[in-house]
């Protein structure tokens, strides 16, 4: 039986337990997921290597997945456009049952084989593209056949998973198995399989954006200021990388229309001169 079906021993008479009880022992296993992800690191960064030297050549990270694994892969790619300020096309997401599955389950769609291959058709993949099967048991049909269809014309294939020996697993160019073992509900993987799921999406997306230099130092030089706090951001990032007042940074990013690396990039020329 998978690791991620099995009954965890720590937590077989949670249902007598009290409220506080019951939170120990979830974070608890917490805890176990991120050490799950720390002894993955190495195939993280094999993972960040492959999609940045796809991306330079014009690909896109595409995540694929089913019900919470798919969802986490939508997640992440929804947010790298306001981000980094990237299209919405350089990093995607396919959800297993389409858009409605994001907010209603759809449990079977994860059955669906042919409907992983004509995904990725859709979305015109090519050999520059890199496909992040995401399957926390690692046995979703949908998601198998995706990377076996995406490996058949020589995109390069990524598998994330909680369990060794799935299909995920061992379809995977790169395989990252993140073993957080059985979970405190039995069975339910939206848990610390999912958390774990989650940190090497986060991983993966910010780690490649940084090496692709969409990061100045630690700030989000290419943010859109696309809601209140997040132009108060923009004006506060100008403000830390050219030393200047609020009032200085709003009438540069004014001149150089709310573009931060453009702002930046122009006063650095005007001081030269």
């Amino acid at each position: 039986m998978l690791q991620t079906e099995q009954r965890n021993p720590n937590t077989m008479h949670i249902d007598k337990c009290s409220t506080n009880e019951i939170l120990e022992f979830i974070q608890i296993e917490n805890i176990y997921a991120a050490q799950a992800v720390g002894k993955a690191l190495p195939q993280i960064t094999k993972a960040c290597d492959a999609i940045e030297a796809q991306m330079r050549k014009g690909g896109r990270l595409i995540y694929i997945g089913a019900g919470s694994s798919g969802r986490l892969g939508v997640l992440d790619a929804a947010e790298c456009p306001p981000t980094y300020g990237v299209s919405p096309e350089t990093v995607m997401g396919i959800m297993a049952g389409g858009k409605e599955c994001m907010f209603r389950a759809s449990e079977n769609a994860e059955d669906g084989a042919d409907a992983g291959i004509r995904d990725l058709k859709e979305h015109n993949i090519t050999a520059n593209d890199v496909i992040v099967g995401i399957s926390a048991a690692g046995n979703a049909a949908y998601v198998a056949e995706a990377l076996r269809f995406a490996k058949s014309i020589g995109s390069v294939t990524i598998g994330l998973t909680c369990n060794h020996g799935s299909l995920t697993d061992t379809i995977a160019d790169i395989s990252i198995v993140t073993e957080t073992g059985p979970e405190v509900v039995t069975g339910s993987t939206r848990m610390k399989a999912g958390t774990a799921q989650k940190m090497v999406t986060n991983m993966l997306s910010t780690c490649v954006m940084i090496r692709l230099g969409m990061v100045y130092e630690n700030m989000m030089i290419n943010l859109k200021p696309s809601n209140a706090k997040l132009r108060q951001r923009v004006i506060n990032i100008v403000c830390e990388i050219l030393h200047c007042s609020e009032d200085e940074a709003i009438a540069s990013l004014e001149e150089n229309n709310w573009n931060i690396r453009q702002t930046v990039e122009s006063r650095e020329v005007h001081d030269e001169l």
